[in-house]
């Protein structure tokens, strides 16, 4: 019996009445193999097929072959799954349990999703992009084509207002918590050496404490697989001979990652390392430890790079919760946290959604298939940030698989049917044209998976189509892996028996139509550094062979701002490029800011990207070309290098703080905005001015207000006012640059009298007051006059008054006369 059983017959009685349910149930209570089975009786189903979404593959594969089990079947009987490479369903199957992309073609390919009766979302607390976008599909879906299709929402520690609001008020129903309690116990990290070193001492400690004082198995959560490595080999020599170590992260091999999730034998122990894989939907057999060592690894996209990068950061409440609750699945448990009760306070209460953070390209080209060319045309929890949007769209347009006005091509149409990122189909496509239909199908497979072969090979993508054809052998070969790409790039290759026109595997030719943006050209007398044609710079490891070729592509990167370190990449030339990328290559005449001459000069140049192909000096430049060069200087040195005021500095941040309050009615002016709308607000003040000096001499704060209409100034300055009168009768400045601004820093003697903490912006935004001693030094922070009166100021009279007896420091401050001065002076 498991908790979410004692509330299957009201889900059951509300799917008969309604068509949306929204079920909350804590980790441990069963619902993500309990519901589908109770579902399988409901009269409504008919002969229509129930399917489940999973955010991870791992817990796909697990949940079927558990609720097989429970039937005493076979996965692909009466329960079935659909991963991107695994596949177990039959005709008779009546619950189908997908991960991935899987959902969105089923609903692409059929609208109405004839064969379904009811589409399940599991674990929507992940918040994970694919389940964002099928429940927006399935939705309209459901509004305009199947008013019977039922829809149930699962989630374990998410907000349930807004999405039930989301979901026309939906009815939320509630589980009991977990099956078994689990005592929580505060292992916060010493304060000295370095943090990654003593996080893996500390890891190691406190699982050889848990072996020690504890029975059962430990599952302990690591940031990422090179972690999970690394406390592997710290622990190995103090572990008994009945105690196993189970790695547990994405890019193992699933026979390992089933090993994982298996019971110990009989008399044994296990220790399980795992990433967050292992934080939802798995019962992992005989743990009743968990160690949270607190910390996640995301992947966050970068508009203006293009690129993504893992982030390393602490874990969500709701993920420690989470994790916490997989020591209570079968028996009591306990959870060892490293971090300190205080610490637990301050973490964020959810993970950020995928969707504000993720690469949203293939959403972009899925709702372009579904006929929406913007985002606005669905319902979202979260609409996709419109920066992610914008770089979305701007690369399919790129690729051809987008028109100049949004719409599917007819080359879009055919990547997306491939299943696969759109960079990948769009190179699959052009490697059938060129005759390597081969080499482009095995370079996609390897890119929509991990690295098979790891940092130990180089950044050579050629060693790993070598490896997947058999002509270079790994130090550990992984044949499961090995097959399973093959399949994958088999599956790209529409044609039977289509071959290479060659042996040459072109990789970096090929790659370059699916990265254009990351062609890399080596910058003169700097081995292993590259300029990219993004802009960006990047770098390959030391001993990197690749780094002796002038051109290549990078196809993985760290994305990392200032310069990124690339894992995976290709050599090319640059003949081929040229050939290739022939409609992408520009020939402009521009100006630049030259500053060893200190002034602008003006060339022609030939460019692919960022990348300077070819390039010739032109006579003097006229005014617009020195207006072009000098804001080109400008995007060079930064924002900062204008010559700005503190009174510009204020501006700007009050105009922020309005933006905050009213997004629709404010311009963004933040660093990054300015200098990416130079042209509007700050080009006009350039007139006449040829040189950088005379760039320093510009009203850079009339330039920033021509951005606000008169009206709207005026109502900045009404809203948000530089100064505010204090009761002396002086008006003082605000800082609204300041944390936690606006600040008013006053003598606390001037304010007597103020009882009501003022307040900006009609009321919204109270002012944060820095009372000071006579001597200009700081006595309180309060945005709560009232309680300060009242509670600190009795403290700050007994102790302030011997040291400034000249001031006043009245037993009652709210009827006393406020001053800037001593009794005396007045002042």
């Amino acid at each position: 019996m498991l908790p979410v059983d004692g509330i299957l017959p009201q889900l059951s009685e509300t799917l008969e009445q309604q068509t949306t349910v929204l079920l909350q149930a804590p980790p441990g209570a069963g619902k993500t193999t309990r519901v589908p089975l109770a579902l399988l009786a409901a009269s409504w189903r008919g002969e229509r097929k129930i399917l489940m979404l999973e955010p991870r593959r791992l817990a796909a594969r697990s949940a079927a072959r558990y609720m097989a089990r429970q039937r005493e079947e076979s996965p692909g009987q009466t329960i079935g799954y659909r991963t991107r490479l695994d596949t177990r369903v039959s005709d008779t199957t009546r619950v189908e349990v997908v991960t991935e992309g899987i959902l969105t073609r089923l609903i692409q390919e059929d609208p109405a999703l004839e064969d379904y009766a009811v589409v399940i979302f599991d674990e929507f607390h992940e918040r994970s992009l694919q389940a964002d976008l099928g429940l927006a599909l399935v939705r309209e879906c459901q509004q305009a084509l199947r008013e019977d299709l039922r829809v149930v929402v699962m989630s374990a520690t998410l907000d349930t207002a807004p999405l039930a609001s989301l979901l026309d008020n939906a009815p939320v129903l509630t589980s009991e918590g977990r099956a078994f309690p689990v005592g929580v116990r505060y292992r916060p990290l010493s304060a000295s050496s370095g943090r990654r070193s003593r996080l893996l001492d500390h890891v190691t400690a406190t699982v050889i404490e848990a072996l020690e004082t504890e029975t059962g198995s430990v599952l302990v959560f690591l940031p990422g697989a090179g972690e999970i490595r690394q406390a592997e080999r710290l622990l190995r020599p103090y572990l008994p001979s009945d105690t196993h170590i189970a790695p547990l992260y994405g890019n193992l091999r699933g026979d390992d990652q089933d090993r994982a999730i298996q019971p110990a034998p009989a008399g044994h122990r296990k220790i399980v390392l795992a990433t967050a894989i292992a934080e939802t939907s798995l019962t992992i057999e005989g743990v009743r430890v968990v160690i949270d060592a607190g910390q996640q690894r995301r992947a966050v996209f970068d508009p203006n790079s293009g690129m993504t990068r893992l982030k390393t950061g602490r874990v969500s409440r709701a993920s420690a919760e989470q994790r916490k609750g997989r020591a209570g699945r079968v028996e009591p448990g306990v959870c060892y946290r490293l971090w300190s009760e205080s610490e637990q306070q301050g973490l964020p209460a959810y993970t950020p959604p995928e969707i504000l953070e993720a690469d949203l390209a293939p959403l972009a080209l899925e709702l372009a298939q579904w006929g929406a060319r913007s985002p606005d045309a669905l319902e979202w929890l979260d609409p996709p940030p419109p920066a992610h949007w914008a770089q979305a769209v701007e690369l399919l347009q790129w690729l051809d698989l987008l028109d100049g006005q949004g719409g599917m091509t007819d080359h879009g149409r055919k990547a997306r049917a491939l299943g696969i990122h759109p960079r990948l189909a769009h190179m699959v496509l052009k490697g059938r044209k060129l005759g390597y239909p081969r080499t482009a199908a095995r370079l996609a497979a390897l890119l929509g998976e991990r690295d098979p072969l790891g940092t130990g090979a180089g950044s050579d993508i050629s060693y790993r189509l070598q490896w997947l054809t058999g002509e270079y052998r790994a130090a550990r070969p992984d044949r499961a892996g090995l097959e399973t790409l093959r399949r994958a790039a088999d599956r790209l290759v529409t044609e039977r028996g289509a071959k290479d026109v060659d042996e040459s595997q072109p990789a970096g030719r090929l790659l370059a139509f699916a990265y254009p943006d990351r062609i890399g050209l080596r910058r003169a007398g700097d081995a292993n550094r590259y300029q990219l044609s993004n802009g960006r710079g990047a770098r390959l490891r030391e001993e990197d062979p690749l780094g002796a070729r002038t051109w290549i592509v990078a196809a993985e990167l760290d994305g990392q701002a200032r310069e990124a370190l690339i894992y995976l990449a290709a050599a090319t030339d640059r003949a081929t490029l040229e050939d290739d990328l022939a409609d992408h290559v520009r020939t402009i005449d521009e100006a630049r800011w030259d500053d060893r001459r200190g002034t602008v000069v003006a060339r022609r140049v030939k460019r692919l990207g960022a990348l300077v192909l070819d390039e010739a000096s032109l006579p003097e430049p006229g005014p617009e070309q020195i207006q072009l060069g000098l804001l080109t200087a400008v995007r060079e040195r930064g924002i900062e290098s204008l010559p700005w005021t503190e009174a510009a500095r204020q501006w700007q941040a009050r105009v922020r703080l309005m933006k905050q309050l009213e997004p629709a009615d404010w311009p963004e002016v933040s660093d990054q905005a300015l200098l990416a709308e130079l042209e509007q607000w700050l080009a006009p003040y350039l007139a006449g001015i040829r040189n950088w000096k005379g760039l320093q001499q510009v009203p850079l704060s009339d330039a920033l207000q021509s951005l606000l209409p008169y009206e709207q100034q005026q109502r900045l300055n009404r809203e948000l006012p530089s100064t505010l009168e204090i009761p002396a009768g002086q008006r003082l400045r605000l800082d609204y640059t300041a944390e936690n601004g606006p600040v008013l820093a006053v003598k606390l003697q001037a304010i007597f009298g103020w009882v009501v903490t003022p307040a900006l912006a009609s009321g919204r935004v109270p002012v944060v007051i820095h009372l000071l001693s006579p001597a200009q030094r700081p006595l309180a922070v309060t945005a709560d006059l009232a309680s300060f009166w009242s509670a600190v100021y009795p403290e700050v009279r007994k102790e302030m008054r011997g040291r400034y007896p000249k001031h006043p420091w009245p037993e009652d401050p709210l009827t006393a006369e406020a001053k800037m001065g001593t009794r005396k002076s007045g002042r």
